[in-house]
């Protein structure tokens, strides 16, 4: 049995927050007791003879807690949690064959990635979700480099939090770092119970859904708990985090890592900044690209700092290596995004309401006005402009090439992570153009405006990628129209 001391649970604890002071977007705390513990397999997914790469979503066992716990039901691709890893090059074509072997219908979307509307894989927007036993092919090209992930967007707060999803990673065509010093780590939470299984009794909990979402109370790296990633002094060391979690806001501590950051959300900065901010903030479906440039003399460590204690999830021993000095290192190239032209911006409103201990205001669901009986009946407890999971009529429609501006009101006690499906955008900083990003952290009673060139044609979602909040209200989508 797992005990209180031995797991370290993880427990939320209230904070109010601004965008001024990132630790105000913490809701979630802790300090997880970690063994050490190797890193998974490095997955790589063989093509079929008609050149698709097939993906089974089927149950698996696995155990997450994993000395004394007991095995996990878990759902997976290819019986891995996190599935296997998809690595192409710049350009290339993207063609897997979804496989559903799971008791529910389930979808994939592509997480970051400018692709074809038809194949965004939202199940209800972009196409009908996959049945039990059937099959759907995705094929579109991959027109970034960068970090990127896949996961489950059928019931994404049950999908991705029993294990659905896996790194997409697109390769530059001159990388900065061979193959051996790129480092995939996507992270996770899990709830588990006092045996060390995934707790999947508490799925669909309104208190999650009106709260801060499903926080787990055992964190993963790969899968695995407290890794060691070996590495040399001299080398150069590229690590892509992703953070995999349902809902939980990663605090990690820069001091005990270093490096510096190169990639936001998959887009390279167009000048690298050093990763030592006081805490840094990742949400989830967020992702940072970081360059390490290791010595002999200290060893490093991925830190979280949101509990009441430092919690190590990834360490990181350097090893005395031939190279004396890491050589210089050939930065990754901006991907080609249209610039958004803020004099000619059309602006959108979105206030954020609902929630626990926030400004209700009235909820509007499926043209039914619900009241606080009705709020448990539905689960719709967020609204965007007053409208809950309104995938109904858009939030607003754009002409390609139309320069859009969000701005978003988060009226609510809770941060949100808003994450827009086929853009990316920049964040506007006192009246200027901030870095590329395709999700963004709103603190409670902050406002935030996001800025870009509708450049790709179709439906495309508009949410909270906490994904109790998304399905319990915060989910819109737009249009881009081609004329």
């Amino acid at each position: 049995m797992v005990s209180n001391s031995e797991s370290g649970r993880l427990t939320p604890v209230n904070s109010r927050g601004q965008g001024q002071s990132r630790r105000r977007f913490l809701q979630a705390a802790g300090a997880l007791a970690a063994t050490g513990a190797v890193p998974g397999p490095s997955w790589a997914l063989a093509q079929v003879d008609d050149g698709f790469l097939e993906l089974t979503a089927r149950p698996a066992p696995k155990r997450l807690y994993e000395n004394t716990g007991l095995p996990s039901d878990l759902w997976t691709y290819n019986g891995t949690a996190p599935g296997p890893e998809i690595r192409v090059k710049h350009r290339e074509r993207v063609r897997v064959r979804l496989i559903n072997e799971l008791p529910e219908a389930t979808s994939i979307h592509w997480h970051g990635i400018r692709i074809d509307n038809a194949m965004d894989g939202v199940a209800g927007l972009t196409q009908d979700p996959v049945p039990p036993g059937e099959v759907f092919e995705y094929d579109f090209e991959v027109p970034d480099a960068g970090t990127f992930w896949y996961h489950a967007h059928t019931k994404s707060w049950n999908q991705v939090g029993r294990g659905l999803y896996g790194a997409l990673i697109v390769e530059e065509n001159t990388p900065p770092t061979g193959r051996e010093q790129d480092l995939v780590l996507v992270v996770d939470d899990w709830r588990l119970t006092r045996d060390g299984r995934l707790d999947t009794e508490s799925f669909g909990s309104l208190h999650d859904w009106s709260h801060g979402g499903r926080l787990g109370n055992w964190l993963t790296v790969n899968g695995r708990t407290n890794p060691d990633f070996r590495l040399q002094a001299g080398e150069i060391y590229r690590l892509r985090i992703i953070n995999a979690a349902n809902a939980r806001i990663l605090a990690i501590d820069p001091k005990r890592i270093g490096g510096d950051l190169i990639a936001y959300d998959g887009q390279p900065l167009a000048v690298p900044r050093p990763f030592d901010w006081e805490v840094e903030l990742m949400g989830p479906g967020q992702r940072f690209d970081l360059i390490l440039r290791p010595e002999a003399e200290s060893d490093l460590a991925l830190v979280e700092l949101s509990g009441n204690q430092p919690l190590t999830f990834a360490r990181f021993p350097v090893e005395q290596g031939g190279a004396i000095k890491a050589p210089d290192v050939r930065l990754p190239k901006p991907n080609p995004f249209a610039a958004p032209d803020l004099g000619a911006a059309r602006v959108f409103e979105l206030d954020m309401t609902g929630g626990a201990m926030g400004r209700m205001g009235q909820i509007l669901h499926k043209g039914e006005v619900l009241d606080r009986d009705g709020m448990r009946r539905t689960g719709q407890v967020w609204a965007f402009n007053g409208h809950a999971g309104n995938l109904e009529a858009p939030l607003f429609q754009a002409h390609l090439g139309e320069t859009v501006v969000i701005r978003t009101r988060n009226l609510t006690r809770w941060p949100h992570a808003m994450h827009a499906h086929g853009h990316h955008f920049r964040i506007l900083q006192d009246g200027a153009l901030g870095e590329w990003r395709d999700t963004f952290l709103i603190a409670p009673e902050e406002q935030v405006e996001i800025a870009f060139q509708a450049e790709n044609p179709g439906k495309w979602l508009f949410h909270c990628h906490m994904l109790e909040h998304a399905a319990g209200g915060m989910t819109s989508w737009f249009e881009v129209l081609r004329a």
